[in-house]
């Protein structure tokens, strides 16, 4: 693929064919280029990937391509399932809006732009506004806004004519004239001078206009100015006769909210219908559901990664957004740490979605695994392909048992994402595990689990009280027949692609009918059967967690795609400012590039930035800094010591010349105490030190010490 490519985009001429076939590497990426050929019939140069001969900017390159890769498919993964979630509201919305302007379009066309519009099938609708109240339950209108602009869509696609309003739209500065301005700049794609509504009613009457219903979208009405709110739909409400204006609302904390702080007059003109969309907790699970579990085999994270992304995700006030920024931060710093990780987890992956994985890449990962490690120096290709194989073989059967768990938990409410959190724990996993060194073979092992009785389960029960996963097999375990029969059709659904969990439950989907058809119907045997049933299911579960869900942690080649740095993490989300700014002062080559302070140390030389040099020499100071001996230090690093014998030599026993000496010394003198008082006055600003008191005026007090 790869060579094709390259031969149809470099065009090497047809007299050395093969030459250019014989040349190829291992592997090769071409760029995109925007500068022309400048020889006919040269061939560009290619790419080579060996880790010894990657440049630094080609492999920046190759990261940000891997990144992008894996996380554009995260992100449309992300974007359906809550595209979906909100499909069916959308759908019952977009037929609340054609019943409602049904019930107000006109039934003659405009006979002038003022002139009686429309008249109307009820004498109510004319005082009344049609208008649906969204409960988004989001404390942050940060989540909203994806959710009302795809309501938007959704809607202009069934032909409505429709504008978003914000809360800013509604601020007691601009008064009601700022709300119907952005109606008139969004429905008519240009400004006005005149906050008129009678030049909506005269763009409403022309053709191609006319004949749809008009929708107005306020994200968030809490936030907005009450009396300007108010205003703003008594407005509407006398209009509603001449535009037939349908009204939405969202609503972040009970459907009751107007009533509680709109006026009674403007409750009046309200026609109120209401819709709700699905929790936080419901869409964190869902994305979690489609960006964690069921695509898990492009990027994954660790246990303690997770634990912090939902901690992260709780005390941001449960927005969405921040975990989302969160987990692509987490996949950009994944991409960026190691060549390895790069070549495996961005460009097997682009193998891998086309349904194959070429043996180049293969050849190529090899390598890198080999450069990477030295106890795999002598892995071979086969290896690392089978390796990569199981790999996402194990990683399809954690995420069919966490499903499975899922599943079970929902009529206990169960939340997926501290479900998620604990399935990736290897403590966990090494608890459940522990007594079976033969981890293979479910099939036997639920055999022999049903002809026992329930004391091995009890017992592994017991043992891990407190645990969620326990929680939700007792929940199995008591479940009545008809939730039970329902589970176990999810469960062959979600297991369709594992058999050896599919066969298992088939057969004890077999095996509940046909005790079901052959048993008389006696109530004590019927108990009987059922707690038999519920307690096979739960040992079937119980299995599935100790053979299967082993989390990938504890797989081979983990590091390929799992990102563990929870601190690196930590430190870009939350941050160290202080800590940062320490580190930065005092390895600033790094940041300036700068190659010869870089060899030496932490020796303060005067090419050196002034609050570098200043802040180097507080080192060697305690919690309190003489300013004098402060300056005098950063003086005699400043001024260099040629200078100052340079000077001395060119004195002159001349009065005119001594004194132009002079001069210029004192002239120097004012440019170093200039230059480190503002270097104090930087480090006083950043936090680092504290300006004297009134009983040491001649020290500073130091605040943050070591890193």
């Amino acid at each position: 693929m790869a060579a094709s490519s390259a031969s149809a985009g470099d065009s090497p001429p047809p007299s050395s064919p093969n030459a250019a076939q014989n040349n190829l590497q291992h592997f090769f990426i071409l760029h995109k280029a925007s500068e022309k050929s400048t020889s006919i019939g040269k061939p560009r140069k290619r790419l080579d990937l060996c880790p010894t001969k990657l440049k630094e900017g080609d492999e920046g390159c190759l990261r940000m391509e891997a990144f992008q890769l894996v996380w554009s498919g995260i992100e449309s993964s992300i974007k359906d399932v809550l595209r979906n979630m909100n499909a069916h509201v959308f759908n019952q919305i977009h037929s609340w809006v054609c019943d409602s302007f049904g019930a107000i379009k006109p039934i003659a066309p405009f006979s002038s732009p003022l002139g009686p519009f429309p008249i109307v099938t009820h004498a109510t609708c004319s005082a009344q506004l049609f208008t649906a109240l969204l409960l988004t339950k989001n404390m942050e209108s940060v989540d909203d806004f994806s959710t009302f602009q795809e309501l938007g869509l959704c809607l202009k696609s069934h032909g409505c004519h429709v504008a978003s309003l914000s809360s800013l739209d509604f601020s007691p500065k601009n008064g009601i004239a700022g709300s119907i301005s952005s109606l008139l700049r969004q429905f008519l794609i240009r400004s006005f001078d005149a906050a008129d509504m009678s030049i909506l009613a005269s763009w409403y009457s022309q053709h191609g206009n006319y004949g749809s219903p008009v929708v107005v979208i306020i994200d968030d009405m809490e936030r907005c100015s009450i009396p300007v709110l108010s205003d703003f739909i008594l407005m509407l409400s006398e209009w509603v006769v001449k535009i037939p204006v349908i009204l939405i609302m969202g609503v972040a904390t009970t459907l009751d909210a107007p009533s509680n702080i709109l006026p009674s007059n403007v409750l009046k003109k309200l026609c109120p219908c209401k819709f709700t969309l699905g929790s936080p907790a419901e869409r964190m699970d869902a994305v979690v559901e489609a960006a964690l579990v069921r695509q898990c085999s492009s990027f994954a994270v660790g246990h303690k990664v997770a634990v912090f992304l939902r901690n992260y995700f709780l005390n941001q006030d449960g927005t969405l957004t921040s975990f989302l920024r969160a987990l692509k931060i987490a996949c950009v710093q994944h991409f960026s740490s190691e060549p390895l990780r790069l070549i495996l987890g961005g460009l097997l992956v682009k193998e891998d979605t086309k349904g194959s994985q070429n043996e180049k890449v293969i050849k190529c990962a090899s390598q890198v695994l080999c450069h990477g490690r030295d106890q795999m120096a002598e892995q071979t290709d086969i290896n690392i392909a089978h390796g990569l194989t199981e790999l996402k073989r194990l990683q399809m059967l954690w995420s069919t048992v966490v499903l499975c768990l899922y599943e079970a938990g929902k009529c206990d409410k169960v939340q997926l994402l501290d479900l998620f959190c604990e399935a990736l724990d290897p403590d966990v996993y090494n608890s459940f595990a522990s007594d079976n060194d033969n981890r293979t073979g479910l099939g036997k092992k639920f055999v022999t689990s049903l002809s026992n009785d329930h004391c091995m389960l009890e017992q592994h029960l017991s043992s891990r009280k407190g645990r969620l996963i326990c929680q939700v097999v007792r929940k199995v375990r008591d479940l009545p027949a008809a939730l039970l029969c329902q589970l176990l059709k999810s469960w062959e659904v979600l297991t369709v692609n594992v058999l050896e969990i599919h066969d298992m439950i088939k057969e004890l989907q077999s095996l509940l009918k046909f005790e079901e058809e052959s048993c008389k119907p006696d109530l004590t045997d019927i108990s009987k059967r059922h707690i038999s049933h519920s307690g096979k299911a739960a040992i079937l579960i119980d299995c599935m967690v100790r053979y299967f869900m082993m989390p990938i942690e504890c797989m081979h080649l983990h590091e390929i795609f799992c990102f563990r740095n929870v601190e690196k993490l930590q430190s870009a989300l939350i941050g160290d400012s202080r800590k940062r700014i320490q580190v930065d002062l005092l390895e600033f080559h790094k940041i300036l590039r700068c190659s010869c302070c870089s060899k030496i140390g932490n020796i303060p030389l005067s090419p050196m930035p002034d609050t570098s040099i200043v802040y180097t020499l507080a080192q060697e100071h305690g919690d309190l800094i003489n300013l004098h001996d402060w300056f005098q230090s950063f003086k005699t690093i400043a001024i260099p010591p040629k200078r100052k014998a340079k000077c001395k030599l060119k004195q002159s026993p001349l009065p005119k010349k001594r004194k132009e000496s002079n001069d210029s010394e004192n002239k120097s003198e004012a440019s170093i105490q200039a230059r480190f008082c503002r270097a104090i006055t930087e480090l006083q600003i950043t936090g680092l030190i504290r300006m004297p008191s009134k009983k040491r005026r001649d020290c500073v007090q130091r605040v943050a010490f070591g890193l």
